[in-house]
């Protein structure tokens, strides 16, 4: 990593904010313990099918029935306001939560600042049936800092493309297996039906993880970077500019309708719906689609992520949980999270929901199963594929001070990333033209200087 210290920052949500699904007021209690397997343990979660659906009625069913001396309980956030949430109760040190999930972005930059637990050596290194050595190499190395594991991953994604096998046979289309976004383009003019089915599916809600993370993949593979080696903001520069311009329009010519709504959830409806020729988003989505919307998956084709001058493009991204330094009852805290991330949790999603229902790409042993490959024969093998092909350490054309596919690795992005998303959000609904979106993020990201950015 090489951002400075994560800054002081009260952001908008509060700690406790009010939350659909969210099952507790965040608090928890019981003394300091790595050893202790009694106590609350409150675990801060995002809102989607995987952990809503599965996680939650499981811990009830199943993990505080084989401990019972250990209360889980949920506060379940959307994904804006679990980064809220989250942020402000680690850098103020609130221990509100003894379990709060993060990823690759957030992992790195905490652990550097102490506000983690090392898993590595004050949890895995006791505990050998975890298998660390298990976990998907990417993976688990977007989560370490200094070598160390910092957070376990729940689930594993990269990025790529949904398409429905039936509308393109009955419109005469080919799907290639490795498409360009040019061709994405010239797909969904002739597959787009407005007000019917839209020819593809994009986010558009304003956030760093949401309408940037697909914007930052078609940025990259079309030239583009956040910052040159100097630190200095290249928003405007043709490539950025170029990028934007086309996922606006594609969303704004043959997108769904109010796109700037849009994120992960709403789309996997949608496409669920039967509303979308195609959807680019996270491999995960495959899981959901395959247990939610059987009929769909019968008609769903799969893709790499769409490219443009680049071989690959698809993000990297994890789910994952960490263990706050300081949190009450560590010991207690230790076991959901590697019960809740283990081998024998994927076998027990299997016995209550089928093999296609478990989480993907957290671990090898996973993509080794008879059962699994069975199951989820048509999107394991290109899920695992898209996962490998990511290189969040060069993830642009040209070189860069900074590491991430899809967000970069320094503080400021979490203010940033937002800023800039609610400006592309306002070109997706027309308020604002994409030049002037564009000029506005400009002069966010012009605000920090140089030697902010680099943490010199």
């Amino acid at each position: 990593m090489r951002s400075s210290p994560v800054k002081l920052r009260v952001l908008a949500a509060a700690v406790c904010v009010a939350a659909p699904l969210a099952l507790t007021a965040c608090s928890s209690g019981g003394k300091t313990s790595t050893s202790s397997s009694t106590g609350t343990v409150t675990v801060a979660v995002v809102s989607n099918p995987l952990i809503t659906g599965q996680m939650v009625p499981l811990t009830a069913s199943v993990f505080e029935k084989k401990y019972p001396g250990i209360k889980v309980k949920f506060a379940t956030y959307t994904e804006g306001d679990l980064r809220a949430a989250i942020e402000k109760d680690v850098s103020t040190h609130s221990n509100a939560f003894n379990v709060i999930m993060i990823g690759p972005y957030e992992t790195p930059l905490f652990a550097k600042n102490g506000w983690l637990d090392n898993l590595s050596t004050q949890f895995i290194a006791k505990d050998p049936s975890y298998d660390a050595g298990d976990l998907l190499p990417p993976i688990a190395k977007a989560l370490s800092y200094q070598s160390g594991l910092y957070a376990v991953p729940f689930y594993g994604e990269s990025s790529m493309l949904y398409y429905r096998k039936d509308l393109f046979t009955k419109a005469g289309l080919t799907m290639p297996a490795h498409p360009t976004w040019t061709q994405v383009q010239s797909l969904a003019a002739k597959l787009n039906q407005p007000g019917k089915v839209a020819g593809v599916c994009l986010r558009g809600l304003a956030g760093w993880g949401d309408n940037m993370a697909s914007l930052d993949t078609v940025v990259n593979t079309f030239g583009g970077e956040w910052f040159n080696q100097q630190w200095q903001p290249q928003l405007t520069s043709p490539a950025f500019e170029k990028a934007t311009n086309f996922y606006v329009n594609l969303i704004r010519k043959y997108g769904e309708s109010g796109a700037s709504n849009d994120s992960f959830n709403q789309l996997l409806t949608l496409y669920g719906q039967g509303k979308c020729a195609m959807w680019y988003d996270a491999t995960v989505a495959a899981t959901s689609i395959a247990t939610t919307y059987p009929s769909i998956a019968a008609k769903t084709g799969y893709a790499l992520a769409p490219t443009d001058v680049t071989k690959s493009s698809g993000w990297l991204w994890s789910w994952a949980l960490g263990i706050p330094q300081g949190t009450d009852n560590q010991g207690a805290a230790w076991k959901f999270v590697s019960w809740a991330t283990s081998k024998s949790y994927d076998q027990l999603v299997a016995s209550k929901y089928g093999w296609a229902a478990v989480p993907p790409g957290s671990r090898t042993s996973l993509y080794n199963t008879p059962q699994y490959q069975a199951a989820a024969k048509a999107f394991a093998g290109i899920t695992l594929s898209s996962i490998d092909s990511t290189d969040p350490d060069h993830p642009t054309v040209n070189p860069v001070p900074y590491v991430g596919v899809q967000y970069v690795d320094i503080p400021q992005f979490e203010i940033l990333g937002v800023q800039v998303g609610q400006q592309i959000a306002g070109a997706i609904a027309g308020t604002e033209t994409v030049s002037q979106a564009l000029k506005n993020s400009q002069a966010d990201a012009a605000a920090y200087t140089p030697a902010e950015l680099s943490g010199s």
